[in-house]
């Protein structure tokens, strides 16, 4: 089969080569699925490095996949010939390959009526802004609540994201927007309309908005949580925003690094915190998908063999959506 390789940690290449097919071990749960769409992560490439894998692996990129179900254990509730998709996990290689590992805890059905493309667009985006507002922004308790609940605890809170058009951002606007929150926005002007789409009441360019002058003229305005999706200079200008006993929250870094000096806002939380994935998780987003309430959004769309040209695209830092493969092209 198929295989895009980092052949190391300290490497930022990457190579198609060909491999052989992985081998499920059903007792441990794994599924062989035949890869139809993967999508890559920003950065990723530098993770090996940064967080090294506790265990040795082939550094294979693209956690987020869509395909069919080839084998499967007896038990699981995905067999032979079911559609699915999901975010896996970071300890095991990744799905830039024909066929790749699944694991039960990690995978749901693929949303009626969805391309592998358009699904492959979701995972690892989605659930991590799900674990975002439903656990680690600490609004809505433990992560159990239902999504009605957590709509109570949300409803009127106010919720600043950065990178608001980004793969992780539009889904925090989404699903915020969703649970009653008040949205502000940072994007570029292009983005502008997209942001609003996607549910935030407010959208600040941040080529033109500085977020500290913004909070000074509008006091009013200060958020309960800010979610930070791109880190460094953009998280510290975010800090100005957060009201007191607020949270500061980023995917990127933790958000200590970059306090800015000054700062004096009193019982203000800070987290960082990495997604796992979780199939409970997916299968909510699954529904609010098929029920039109949220849903992703494809930048393009590759064949593997044009691996570097989409890469670029990708660390350019300025796709809409997400960047997928598509493994029926070229083939």
């Amino acid at each position: 089969m198929r295989t895009l390789v980092q052949p190391s940690a300290e490497s930022q290449s990457l190579t198609l080569t060909t491999s052989p097919l992985p081998t499920a071990n059903v007792s441990a749960g794994e599924h062989l699925i035949k890869v139809k769409a993967c999508a890559p992560c920003a950065g990723e490439l530098l993770w090996p490095k940064n967080f090294p894998p506790p265990n040795p692996r082939e550094l294979i990129p693209c956690p987020d996949v869509a395909g069919t179900v080839i084998s499967a254990p007896a038990n699981s509730p995905f067999q032979a010939g079911d559609e699915v998709y999901a975010r896996t996990n970071y300890l095991r290689p990744g799905n830039a390959r024909d066929y790749s590992i699944c694991l039960t805890d990690e995978l749901a059905h693929i949303p009626q009526g969805l391309s592998a493309v358009a699904a492959a667009a979701i995972p690892v985006s989605a659930q991590t802004a799900w674990q975002i507002l439903f656990i680690h922004a600490g609004i809505a308790g433990d992560g159990e609540a239902s999504f009605t609940a957590a709509q109570e605890a949300w409803r009127g809170k106010k919720v600043l994201v950065t990178a608001a058009s980004g793969g992780v951002g539009m889904w925090v606007t989404q699903l915020a927007a969703l649970l009653g929150a008040e949205v502000v926005g940072t994007c570029g002007a292009a983005n502008a309309a997209l942001v609003r789409l996607l549910g935030a009441t407010e959208v600040l360019d941040y080529r033109q908005t500085e977020l500290r002058e913004w909070v000074n003229e509008h006091p009013e305005k200060k958020v309960d949580v800010v979610v930070d999706c791109i880190g460094r200079r953009s998280l510290e200008d975010a800090w100005w925003t957060v009201k007191d006993g607020g949270m500061v929250l980023s995917i990127f870094q933790p958000p200590e690094q970059v306090r800015p000096p000054g700062f004096e806002g009193s019982e203000v939380r800070s987290v960082f915190f990495v997604m796992e994935p979780a199939r409970r998780h997916l299968e909510e987003i699954s529904k609010l998908v098929e029920l039109g309430k949220c849903h992703g959004m494809v930048d393009s769309v590759w064949p593997l063999e044009q691996y570097q040209e989409a890469f670029k695209r990708l660390d350019g830092g300025h796709a809409r959506g997400k960047i997928v493969f598509d493994l029926s092209l070229n083939q």
